[in-house]
């Protein structure tokens, strides 16, 4: 059994806290790079130099890459042969997004009662924590700032098993074109398919922390990934929803066995920054 200190765990999420919010990951910054080669309009292109450029300077200058520093979400692979001493898990993951946001000076944006009294709790918590347990004696920890202004663009539908790949397709793309400029293009776009209704919308939200340069394992999800941004980057919406051919960066789905009955689908969208960085202890 190895040991692992709350206080340990506290420490590496605020320090992810800030490198998420300050440091663009490579696979978004080169895919930008490259976009701007890709892009057709001219306002287009100066858009992507511009979202490059802003990334420069949040890296150089250690600030947030938008105003909007997000909900903090947070994976947590907790090894099965770790025992978390000197406090309780969820609290250390508190304590740290806490800190991370105080000491990072990123916006505070959680409030405490979503519908009725909706007072800002003036620490940017409580983090959304998901917990899996794994093999092992390690504890990877992710931490992914989720702005609203993209998540508000995200959607849900349970298909009928009928609806098929086709179903599937047009959800997405109407998706995205009723977002327009909302989410901030050029996007990410996890999708969940399969499980139930939450697991659908839990493997979006995963699939947004798998580098974009990278593929499902199953080559017919993979190759659904490129024909999907394909049809995306035909919509026209373009960056910053002012046309052209650079609407999405990436398109990642995760996959789940489900019920013969059902076709959950769930789309999470991203701005182009698709925030986070990770540890392992």
């Amino acid at each position: 059994m190895r040991i692992i200190e709350a206080a340990q765990i506290t420490d590496a999420v605020a320090k992810l806290a800030m490198d998420a919010n300050y440091y663009l990951s490579p696979d978004i910054h080169q895919t930008l790079e490259a976009g701007i080669g890709k892009e057709e309009a001219p306002l287009g292109k100066e858009i992507l130099r511009q979202l490059v450029e802003n990334a420069c300077i949040a890296r150089d200058e250690a600030m947030p890459i938008c105003q909007d520093t997000g909900m903090a979400v947070v994976f947590i692979e907790l090894g099965q042969d770790v025992h978390i001493s000197g406090g309780d898990l969820t609290d250390a993951v508190n304590a740290g997004v806490a800190r991370g946001y105080m000491e990072g000076y990123l916006r505070k944006s959680v409030v405490d009662d979503p519908l009725f009294v909706r007072r800002n709790t003036k620490d940017n918590t409580p983090a959304i924590l998901h917990v899996s347990i794994v093999p092992g004696d390690r504890v990877r920890i992710t931490l992914a700032p989720k702005g609203f202004g993209s998540e508000n663009m995200s959607a849900l539908k349970m298909l009928k098993p009928a609806d098929g790949v086709e179903g599937v397709k047009q959800f997405v793309v109407d998706t995205v074109v009723k977002a327009g400029s909302n989410p901030c293009p050029p996007i990410v776009v996890g999708i969940g398919i399969g499980g139930t209704m939450e697991k659908a919308a839990l493997l979006a939200k995963q699939a947004l922390i798998r580098p974009i340069t990278v593929r499902n394992p199953n080559p017919q999800y993979a190759a659904l990934e490129q024909e999907l941004l394909t049809l995306i980057n035909n919509t026209g919406v373009g960056p910053q929803g002012l046309g052209g051919r650079v609407t999405a960066l990436g398109v990642n789905i995760e996959y789940f066995p489900t019920h013969i009955a059902g076709l959950p689908v769930a789309i999470n969208i991203n701005c182009h920054a698709t925030r986070h960085a990770a540890v392992e202890l």
